[in-house]
């Protein structure tokens, strides 16, 4: 089976994003699938103007090898900021030539402090990988009041979410 590459969408740091992309993670491995994590607080802070246009460096070549280009399926988990996603996630996906997203595969998951889940971003996002050609999983799982139903360990509180979130991977594994 080939590895899947579970993307953490901010650049902040210890976010409750990169909390639900670590319990993906435990998901995937009790499943005996080979992940990683691709968590975007590692992008270089230059992205914006360095690494686009015609001026990549062989390290970002390297890295996009590494987590983009050699891959074919993609758990982005993608938190709600101003009522979308975050303009790292756009930055990062604008530094890679559409052609290196075709037809491959994704699964989406929103986190937010607040009810919704971030399900407009995910539509937005949806759009987006749609018009680079990915195939998008339809099962988007909105996760909602993040931060009251996981705890310090960074595991779920509540079985209902972790079972939402197994039957969402297993889905995917399928697809």
């Amino acid at each position: 089976m080939e590895e899947i590459v579970v993307v953490s969408c901010t650049n902040r740091p210890n976010s409750n994003t990169l909390k639900v992309s670590k319990i993906y993670e435990a998901i995937l491995r009790s499943k005996n699938v080979d992940v990683k994590i691709l968590d975007l607080a590692i992008l270089p802070e230059n992205i914006a103007f360095a690494e686009v246009f015609g001026k990549r460096s062989p390290a970002y070549d390297k890295f996009l090898a590494e987590y983009v280009v050699n891959n074919q399926k993609f758990i982005f988990v993608v938190p709600e900021y101003n009522g979308s996603f975050p303009g790292i996630l756009k930055t990062f996906l604008d530094s890679i030539h559409p052609k290196d997203w075709n037809f491959k595969d994704a699964c989406l998951v929103g986190v937010s402090t607040g009810r919704a889940g971030n399900l407009r971003g995910l539509d937005h996002l949806t759009g987006i990988l749609s018009y680079l050609k990915m195939h998008v999983y339809h099962n988007r799982l909105p996760i909602s009041v993040v931060d009251k139903i996981t705890n310090t360990e960074g595991n779920f509180t509540n079985e209902s979410q972790q079972a939402a979130c197994e039957a969402q991977i297993q889905g995917f594994l399928e697809y």
